[in-house]
């Protein structure tokens, strides 16, 4: 959650304040009632009349971006009508009181006994799992759970003895790793790009593990380029070094987006728990679980992976309900909104929707690579995302110029620098959802064909600060 800092600008004088607000937003006579529009950085001394408050933070609202039209955030930005009505309907069950709100819980437990199921589990019935705010809470959990089972094998080192637990893991993981790290006191080691691979090398990752490594993370769909790291690679150099030096590393897959779309158009790719070493996986039910956010999950290969001693229980119709959060409150909505979308779509409904998405990308990525000014890295045949610089030449903008003439059309396409060693790449990134759909690519493609004149005839890119030039953060 972004950190937002109050009170930092100035009371409007009373005549701008006044002047802010539409006559018309007076509960009877356009006249009277409010003469002023209320403080920004306080509370106002007293109630308005509800229709009146909805407008007001209504039409500064209208300000942010389209977001059917930003593709720069993975997060589902389109579902079904009656899916939010259900949403509103469980808006105000809490998830986390399951005696009380036992059918949502039922409902919880159901999604994990399909995600188990859809991940090949060994044995789905026992697979322990969990739903959370979001993969980010998901790694959390399943970083947590990798550091405790390490500390339970290495109790006459750790803590007292100078040990120091590390992580393995490529440098595009996302941010959600770089905090688990810090907060858990965690070391990360991490394997940098090199020449054209963007994320991990098994081999490298193997040779960063030690005595005191808790773990190698595998992304399942990049957020830099959206290709997936090769998880079974991983292992058998995983398996290498057992054999070498008896170190049994466990892997855990964050399958943020890949692990809702894997299963479904690439149900040949061997990732998730058909390979022994995986121990824990997780994914964003809101990315392409295709659910709103925020709801992520978390599972466990077996009981014995997750320890005991991070589980709480709680008391569900006279029985034990385990539970693993960080988080407390929250609603019930976006569980029961995964729940109908898993039984709305089934296998076929997803693999349909998946490989849409993946068509439309795999399209857009042509037309772009057709204009000539620009160098595909990815073009949308793993994660239906992919990331483009500018051609060899190209030297009379960049793509920091590309990404702010389309926002003035709207579309919301982030650039930035890829990290070591690679930091002399910059990319655009677009990322394709269900909603986005080939109309829209192709008015995309309209807007930038629209741009490309000018771009061309520019002298020299215009872009003053990259490290601010977009947002990119997911």
């Amino acid at each position: 959650m972004a950190l937002h800092k109050g009170g930092t600008h100035r009371e409007e004088s009373e005549e701008r304040r006044r002047l802010s607000l539409n006559p018309f937003y007076g509960e009877a006579d356009p006249t009277g009632s409010m003469t002023s529009a209320p403080p920004k950085h306080q509370l106002p001394d007293g109630p308005m009349a509800p229709s009146t408050a909805y407008q007001l933070v209504h039409d500064e609202l209208m300000l942010d971006g389209n977001s059917r039209l930003n593709l720069a955030t993975f997060v589902t930005t389109w579902m079904e009508p009656e899916a939010g009505v259900l949403m509103a309907e469980c808006r105000d069950k809490n998830m986390i009181d399951k005696d009380e709100y036992p059918r949502t819980a039922e409902l919880e437990r159901r999604c994990v006994a399909m995600l188990a199921d859809l991940w090949h589990a060994p044995d789905p019935p026992s697979t322990v799992g969990c739903s959370t705010t979001g993969s980010s809470e998901a790694c959390m959990l399943a970083g947590m759970a990798l550091k405790r089972r390490w500390a339970k094998r290495n109790a006459d080192r750790y803590p007292g003895t100078g040990a120091r637990p590390n992580l393995v893991m490529g440098v595009n993981v996302q941010v959600c790793w770089d905090k688990f790290c810090n907060f858990w006191e965690v070391e990360p080691r991490l394997v940098p790009m090199e020449g054209d691979r963007f994320h991990l090398d098994p081999q490298a990752a193997a040779d960063l593990c030690d005595e005191n490594t808790i773990g190698v993370i595998a992304i399942l769909g990049s957020t830099f380029d959206g290709s997936y790291e090769p998880v079974a690679e991983v292992c058998a150099a995983l398996d290498g070094l057992k054999e070498r030096t008896g170190l049994d590393i466990p892997v855990h897959v964050d399958g943020a987006s890949g692990a809702m779309v894997a299963p479904f158009v690439d149900e040949d790719l061997v990732w998730d728990f058909q390979l022994p070493r995986v121990s824990s996986i997780n994914t964003s039910g809101h990315k392409y679980g295709l659910v709103y956010p925020g709801v992520g999950w978390a599972l466990w290969r077996s009981p014995e992976d997750l320890p005991e001693e991070l589980v709480f229980r709680v008391n569900y119709l006279g029985g034990d309900m385990p539970t693993f959060a960080l988080n407390f409150s929250r609603p019930g909505a976006q569980v029961v909104a995964q729940y109908y979308t898993f039984l709305r779509l089934g296998r076929a409904g997803y693999r349909a929707v998946q490989q849409t998405t993946r068509d439309v990308a795999r399209s857009l990525a042509e037309k772009i690579d057709a204009l000539g000014d620009f160098q595909l890295l990815t073009r949308g045949d793993q994660l239906p995302v992919f990331a483009v610089t500018t051609a060899p030449g190209v030297k009379n903008f960049d793509v920091f110029d590309v990404s702010r003439r389309l926002r003035e059309n709207g579309w919301l396409v982030p650039a930035y620098t890829f990290p070591p060693n690679r930091e002399d790449l910059s990319v655009l990134r677009f990322v394709c959802r269900n909603g986005f759909s080939a109309d829209l690519a192709a008015l995309l493609v309209e807007d930038l064909k629209r741009v490309m004149p000018d771009l061309r005839v520019q002298t020299a890119p215009q872009s003053k600060d990259k490290a601010v030039a977009t947002g990119f953060h997911h």
